[in-house]
């Protein structure tokens, strides 16, 4: 979303046009805003509530998404306490709150995109799995995937995973694990077809468990960060380093930018298959 303010400073009247983050459907929604230096916060939350009717609360961005959890820290500066919401997309439903979970409504198409390429009978595992927004975009976009394991380590996006699991009907399909990856992982007597790592800073640290869990010919999507200019270089890098280390071929299958991650940064993902040499 974007929201143009107007302000005045010095006797000019000054334009800021900003972006926010609208996370929530119906009646209930949260934004997620970044607070340009100097401007009167109260009055943009103010105009953000007016503008758009079913925001409930307004957060200031205080932080970039840090930490085991990848959460960012957020200050209320508008509205109610209470920012639990179901935001909807695609057809489905997600429970959270922003600031107990990492979770992103810009990657809707993202998760729609991966979603597209599983095959009936598939066995996924999704790593950083978060609330289950890409295990449940998978369900449902393909209804004859086997089964869809999701591993997440925050014990309260854990909570929310299984818990829309239910909601969208998906028991059957989708295992929600909670745990660090490189534990939990290794309990599950299942090789995979498709992995998907969406940790833009960190997922290089597992790709050894990828590459162990993987099927022959299976597909890695594996997330990273890009700097301008070399926007997949280092990301093929780490690919080829992880590949020739397992003595494995692989093939790129795509590279794509996913969205801007901060300035002159982009989140990037690679779509590579894995096969024995």
């Amino acid at each position: 979303m974007v929201l143009i303010f107007k302000y005045v400073a010095s006797n000019l009247e000054l334009s800021i046009t900003m972006g926010f983050d609208l996370i929530g459907s119906g009646e209930k929604a949260v934004a997620i805003v970044e607070i340009p230096e100097g401007a009167d916060e109260k009055r943009i939350a103010e105009d953000i509530i007016e503008k758009n009717k079913n925001v409930k609360s307004v957060l200031k961005k205080i932080s970039e998404r840090r930490g085991e959890l990848r959460l960012r820290e957020c200050e209320l500066i508008a509205g109610d306490a209470d920012t639990e919401v179901t935001h909807k997309e695609h057809g489905y439903s997600l429970r959270l709150d922003p600031q107990k979970v990492y979770f992103s409504p810009r990657e809707s198409r993202e998760r729609q995109r991966i979603a597209e390429q599983v095959r009936p009978n598939e066995t996924v595992l999704v790593m950083f799995s978060g609330v289950a927004a890409i295990p449940i975009a998978i369900a449902k976009k393909q209804p004859e995937v086997r089964k869809i394991y999701c591993i997440e380590i925050n014990p309260a996006a854990h909570r929310y995973a299984q818990e829309n699991v239910r909601i969208n009907k998906l028991s059957h399909k989708i295992y929600p694990v909670c745990g660090d990856v490189k534990g939990e992982a290794k309990k599950i007597p299942e090789k995979f077809d498709r992995i998907a790592m969406p940790l833009p800073l960190g997922a290089k640290e597992f790709l050894d468990v990828a590459f162990d869990c993987l099927e022959e010919g299976g597909i890695i999507h594996f997330y990273d960060v890009g700097n301008e200019g070399k926007l997949f270089l280092d990301s093929e890098k780490i690919i080829a380093k992880s590949a020739k280390c397992f003595k494995k071929e692989y093939k790129i299958l795509k590279e794509k930018i996913v969205l801007p991650y901060s300035p002159r940064k982009f989140k990037v993902v690679l779509d590579v298959q894995i096969k024995k040499i």
